[in-house]
């Protein structure tokens, strides 16, 4: 059996592998066929547990072992896709359900075999209107030829797909908050525990994963867990795809094996900086993780050696910032954004993003104060572990991180009275 140069982004190589048609023709759906064939449901969640498959979303954690925490008390269970991906930097979902949503169609309806549910939702940003289109065709096909439904292909299995956009939240890409936006409530996070696992959706137990974890089940079962295991490191095995941006040649999505040199991801998949720009930092993970200086590109991008260097792979949305960038700037406008997005219900988060918001501004715009710095890094600390949920501590990952590696850039701001790099000041300020 010959295994794609590429898994998860065979869109990239097949023209119009959205299409029922052309996906089926390229070996689309024979997972599935296998898994309904050979595998009993117990079966799968184990093949999974031995692939080492980790969530995509961010956290990192063991999808079979997630798979495995559903209680056997006999209530019904439910499948969520989160495609409500939001992290500044981040767009690899959204190339995977516009480009091949029946990939995730078929992942879906494997792992909800796998786990028992007989009903599922994608969650799917409010903004991606073609995303959610592309899905909601795919369903009707599967639908349409047996793949969706009562009895699928035969079997005892049935399942239902339904797709849900969201309103444009970011805090909805908590698994907790877009339960309570997919149940018509107002999108904040709950209390936990009790997780999902046990009492999610409707107060039944519900497996919330993100998109491209269930596009990594398809070939998971069809080559092996040996064969994904095969890939990246002991702990963090397999594919990940990363979203690479910023003054680079090549900005775009990029599926690299685990373990995979920043250096190489950059260099050789994104071709290396523009003309005139060098390296300055990187953000490996998304906008919520702390950043690289250019002295740590040979870091490989895996969990523990992402971890080991002070930051985290996170979504994998890899933020290239150049030797141009102002990042007094860069640290105003990240925390400027997780301010409008916190849903405000803890006081440390809501109160805490605000006053960052207004005195690195304040910096950047030339009219810092001597202890300014001290002050933003104590507010940080009133919110790091302090926050409802994991927003407050995302908002602060680059920040105190900036602060950290760049803080003679910081200092010469608020010396100088000015931008050193030639930045404008927000339009927003007005002092």
């Amino acid at each position: 059996m010959s295994v794609p140069r590429h898994v998860l982004l065979r869109n990239q190589e097949i023209p119009d592998i959205d299409q029922f048609d052309v996906y089926v023709a390229h070996g689309g759906y024979d997972a599935l066929k296998k898994a309904l064939a050979e595998y009993e449901p117990e079966a799968l969640v184990d093949l999974v547990k031995r692939s080492g498959l980790r969530g995509r979303g961010g956290a990192g954690f063991p999808t079979g072992v997630k798979w495995g925490f559903l209680p056997k008390d006999g209530r019904p269970r439910y499948l969520v896709v989160n495609s409500d991906e939001a992290e500044p930097g981040t767009f690899k979902d959204r190339e995977l359900i516009e480009h091949n949503p029946h990939q995730l169609i078929e992942g879906m309806i494997i792992a909800s075999y796998a786990i028992g549910a007989r009903e599922a939702y994608v969650y799917v940003r409010g903004e991606f209107l073609r995303g959610a289109e592309q899905l909601r065709r795919a369903v009707r096909e599967a639908y349409a030829h047996g793949f969706l439904g009562e009895r699928i292909l035969g079997s005892d299995f049935s399942l239902d797909i339904h797709v849900y956009r969201g309103a444009g939240a970011y805090i909805c890409g908590e698994e907790s908050a877009l339960l309570e936006s997919l149940e018509g409530k107002r999108g904040n996070p709950r209390l936990k525990p009790p997780f999902p696992a046990v009492a999610g959706l409707y107060g039944l137990p519900t497996i919330v994963n993100n998109v491209e974890t269930i596009c990594n089940v398809p070939p998971i079962v069809m080559y092996g867990a040996e064969w994904y295991t095969s890939m990246g490191t002991e702990k963090s095995p397999g594919i990940k795809i990363m979203s690479v941006s910023g003054k680079v040649r090549r900005p775009g999505n990029y599926e690299v094996p685990l373990a995979t040199p920043l250096r190489t991801l950059l260099e050789e998949y994104a071709g290396g900086m523009l003309p005139g720009y060098q390296i300055k930092a990187v953000i490996p993970g998304g906008s919520s993780v702390p950043l690289l200086t250019a002295d740590q590109l040979d870091t490989p991008l895996d969990y523990e050696s992402m971890m080991a260097a002070g930051t985290m792979l996170g979504s994998g949305g890899c933020i290239v910032l150049d030797d141009q960038t102002c990042i007094v700037k860069a640290a105003a406008r990240l925390v400027k954004f997780y301010r409008e997005e916190s849903c405000g219900k803890c006081t440390p988060c809501r109160e805490g993003t605000y006053w960052m918001t207004d005195v690195l501004e304040r910096i950047e715009a030339g009219l810092g104060e001597a202890d300014d710095l001290t002050v933003l890094l104590d507010i940080a600390d009133n919110i790091s572990g302090k926050s409802f949920c994991p927003l407050g501590d995302a908002a602060l990952g680059f920040m105190v991180s900036a602060v950290k590696h760049f803080r003679e850039e910081f200092e010469a701001h608020i010396r100088e009275h000015r931008c050193p790099m030639g930045a404008k000041a927000y339009d927003t300020v007005n002092y």
